[in-house]
């Protein structure tokens, strides 16, 4: 169980960016963080591992204050997954294996290179394991980074807009990995999205950013007319399509 309260951060010189953030989040589930540009989105996950530090609140995963633990010892329960994926000359396999250094003592164990193995087999990127990211294709270094978060092994797994530049194939893989990883893993997930549909069709909980507070949270039904306008300033609401929801505007 994680448990978010009172989450509050601000940049040096600049106004609140997250204002008393507060919600709970169950084991296994996958959760869409969603607002407009500049809500606090990419901040608030970025508070999670301690790239950026809160100016207070709290953040417990089973009881434990994940903000009291050092980095390495965060890095065992939370993984990271950025936006932007290094355009580098580092083989697959090497990236990879960067996620077991929180785990590292003298060297790399064949229990490592086990697990390495089998996360690149789960993103089905065990194929091109000797080949350098700046060789591959944008979704397919999206796929090498989310293999390497899956490396560390968290049990917190945060995605900030990984989708971004992916075309809508390597979406729908990604998402639907990661989708499956919450429910088999019992690894609990978190992405900033902007697409709204994509998260209806991928996730199971909705918090719902604005100003830099929590404007809704919960399942699917938060998503309602008036939470599209307030949020967004569109008009739309979600219908159904042959059996899936989507956002329909007006």
């Amino acid at each position: 169980m994680l448990k978010v309260s009172e989450l509050r951060f601000h940049y040096p010189g600049g106004p609140d960016v997250l204002r008393s953030v507060s919600f709970g989040l169950e084991e296994g589930r996958f959760l869409a963080v969603l607002g407009n540009n500049g809500a606090g989105k990419s901040t608030m996950l970025k508070c999670f591992n301690k790239i950026l530090f809160p100016d207070s609140g709290s953040i417990r995963m089973d009881g434990e204050e994940l903000l009291n633990m050092p980095v390495k010892e965060i890095a065992k329960r939370t993984a990271f997954v950025a936006q932007t994926v290094p355009d580098t000359q580092m083989t697959v396999h090497d990236m990879v294996m960067l996620g077991r250094r929180p785990y590292m003592t003298w060297g790399f164990t064949e229990e490592d290179h086990e697990i390495v193995h089998e996360a690149m087999e789960s993103l089905q990127v065990i194929n091109m394991r000797g080949r350098y990211l700046n060789e591959l294709s944008g979704g397919e270094r999206q796929k090498v980074m989310l293999a390497r978060a899956l490396a560390q092994q968290p049990r917190l797994l945060l995605l900030d807009e990984p989708t971004s530049s992916l075309d809508i194939k390597n979406q729908y893989q990604v998402l639907d990995k990661v989708k499956s990883i919450c429910r088999t893993g019992n690894i609990t997930a978190m992405v900033v999205i902007h697409d709204l549909n994509l998260a209806l069709r991928f996730c199971d909980r909705f918090l719902l950013l604005q100003d830099g507070e929590v404007y809704r949270y919960g399942g699917q039904d938060i998503l309602d007319r008036k939470a599209i306008k307030d949020v967004y300033g569109i008009d739309g609401e979600v219908v159904d399509v042959r059996g899936k929801r989507m956002i329909l505007v007006d």
